[in-house]
Parts: structure tokens; C-alpha cells; sequence
């Protein structure tokens, strides 16, 4: 009879021991859960990641100010077939260096790009391109000398950001597919700087109003996003147990005193 009075004693009169180890129970499922989920985040960002995009060391400062020299970037693997006008691209061409190059494109296939208009900005079949990152150039203008070319089917005219020093299509106007690359030459688009990491690489609004608009972001601040999350639920989860127990054992050593004092 002693034994089931109020049930202090053998864990079944008012149910807290069991209702307690209930809720630990459950709380070591969903924390283990937690853990499994953030890795899978963790982990498959980071795997999606290095399948998607691959890091280059930025050689000169011919895209100055976007990004100078020594400038890692994260650059996203696509076909050249998905080029399209105003993206930083890294690419390589034997004619052009014996290494790979970044630099933006500014005119696809039939495109006649020129420049200067009468207030220094670069044409696009006539239509004049805002490059907000040519305003600290000499002048202020898209190009230090006049020109105009005609890009082949299947080629890109490529110039760089810093224009009174970038060797560019301008260079080799006088080659015959008149300064322009083949699409087949791109390797990568460039979205990020690697560090800080996060800063993007925005597409100009200048060139959104000629006909294919500009490309779409990449997916890397969704895998950022993901990584991070992971980690979080890695962290949350691994802590619940220790953060559990802690805070369960302050109740029961309460309890115990007071069967003491009433004992």
C-alpha cells in the first residue's frame, strides 16, 4: 500500500517520470533527425556546389572596378550556347593568351556593336548601352577610341570593364572574325566573388532591353543558403542532447529535495 500512495516512490501515482522520458524520447528522435537532415544540406550544397561552379584567380585588372586582380571568383560551368549580352565571362582563346580570360560580353551573333554615341556610351544596333561600371573612365566614356564592329554568327565581342586598359576585341578588330571569340570558347559564367563571399555579380540593366534580355542569376545563393542551414541543424541537433539533460536534471533534483523535506 505504501508503495502507491501518491506515487513518489514507484514512478506510476502522477506519471511526470514517464511523461518526462516521453518527451526526451521524442526530443532524441527529432534531434537525431535534425543532425541527419543538416548534414544531407551540408554536405549536398557543398557537392552541388563544386559540380556547378569552379574558382578562378582574376589575372590583371581589365575588369576593374567589378573585380581586380587577384580576385577570386566562383564561376558557374554553361555551354557558350547560353551566353548572352552583359555577362562576365571566363573563356580562352589561343589568339587572345595562353591562359584563360574574364571579361564581359557585349554583343552576340549579328550584332553591331559601336561606340561612341554623342554622349560616350556604347551602341547596340543603335541603341545606346548604360554601363554604370565605365563612369570613372577617362571622359566617362564606354571606350577611350572609336570603333565599330559586326559579330559573326556563333562569335562574342568581348570587352573588359576597365576600358583605357583592357585588351579586348578592340585589339583585333583587324583579325577577321573582327575581334570576336566563338561561343565554343566560354567555359564559364562568373556569378560571385569567392570573398567576400556572397557578393554577386549583378547582370547590367543596360543590355535587359535588347532582344534575349540578360541571364538569370546561378543557384549560388540557394547552395549558400543551404550550406548554412545545415550547419545549423547540425549544431541545434548535436546540442540538444547535452542542453536536455541539463535542464531535465534541475526538476528532478527539485523533487528530491522536497521528498526529503517531507520525509
Amino acid at each position: 500500500m505504501s508503495g502507491t500512495g501518491n506515487g513518489t516512490e514507484g514512478g506510476t501515482g502522477n506519471g511526470t517520470e514517464g511523461t518526462d522520458g516521453g518527451r526526451g524520447r521524442l526530443g532524441n528522435v527529432l534531434s537525431g533527425l535534425a543532425v541527419a537532415v543538416g548534414c544531407l544540406l551540408f554536405l549536398g550544397g557543398f557537392a552541388w556546389a563544386a559540380v556547378e561552379y569552379r574558382p578562378y584567380a582574376v589575372p590583371t585588372n581589365s575588369m576593374s572596378p567589378t573585380v581586380k586582380a587577384g580576385d577570386r571568383v566562383l564561376a558557374q560551368r554553361i555551354s557558350g550556347g547560353d551566353v548572352r549580352r552583359g555577362d562576365v565571362v571566363v573563356f580562352s582563346d589561343k589568339q587572345w593568351a595562353d591562359m584563360p580570360m574574364v571579361k564581359r560580353v557585349v554583343g552576340v551573333g549579328g550584332d553591331k556593336v559601336a561606340c561612341c554615341d554623342a554622349d560616350g556610351r556604347l551602341t547596340v544596333n543603335g541603341k545606346a548601352v548604360d554601363e554604370p561600371y565605365v563612369k570613372g573612365m577617362i571622359g566617362g566614356r564606354a571606350s577611350t577610341e572609336d570603333f565599330d564592329a559586326t559579330v559573326p554568327q556563333g562569335q562574342l565581342f568581348m570587352l573588359g570593364d576597365e576600358r583605357s586598359g583592357s585588351l579586348d576585341s578592340r585589339t583585333h578588330l583587324a583579325d577577321q572574325a573582327q575581334g570576336a571569340v566563338p561561343r565554343s570558347a566560354v567555359d564559364a559564367r562568373v556569378d560571385a566573388l569567392a570573398w567576400p563571399l556572397g557578393t554577386m555579380i549583378e547582370r547590367p540593366e543596360g543590355f535587359a532591353a535588347l532582344p534575349g534580355g540578360v541571364s538569370g542569376p546561378g543557384p549560388l545563393r540557394l547552395l549558400t543558403a543551404a550550406v548554412v542551414l545545415g550547419a545549423l541543424l547540425i549544431l541545434g541537433g548535436a546540442a540538444y542532447g547535452p542542453v536536455a539533460g541539463r535542464l531535465s536534471r534541475r526538476p528532478r533534483a527539485r523533487r528530491e529535495a522536497g521528498e526529503e523535506v517531507r520525509g
